[in-house]
């Protein structure tokens, strides 16, 4: 029973870190001109399409067909990107003169951040599956 969770720790594990870091440096990160805000909901953001993008490619994993892991690996990279990019855009144009910069490049960061956890992960996960 515990398997199936196992695939999701480092992507929990990332974000309460980061979520509790951020809650709690605030001055710090005021100091240095971040938006505590901004950081807090990009990281829940990240955390969930995250999430949903693993499921997806992971629902590929399981079937016998290679070409279906491919397409949903690809699928899931893809819908992960473009909607990364649409709330960046709206944040773009709705924020234009008040963006916050240090925070939305490190948000950029955690983008690869959690998409490294996320294909390291599906990785183990390819290799770990019987052979047939």
């Amino acid at each position: 029973m515990n398997r199936p969770r196992k695939p999701f720790l480092p992507l929990i594990l990332v974000f309460v870190v980061l979520s509790a870091f951020f809650i709690s440096g605030r001055t710090l990160l005021q100091r240095y001109g971040f938006s505590q805000d901004l950081l807090i909901m990009g990281n829940i953001f990240l955390f969930f399409i995250s999430i949903g993008s693993f499921l997806l490619a992971q629902r590929g994993l399981r079937n016998k067909n290679p070409h279906a892991f491919v397409r949903s690996v690809y699928g899931s990279i893809m819908m992960k990107l473009f909607l990364s990019l649409i709330v960046a855009f709206i944040y773009i144009a709705t924020q234009r003169k008040a963006l916050n910069k240090p925070a939305f490049f490190t948000l950029m960061g955690l983008y690869l951040v959690y998409t490294f956890i996320e294909v390291a992960a599906l990785t183990r996960q390819l290799r770990s599956r019987p052979q047939s």
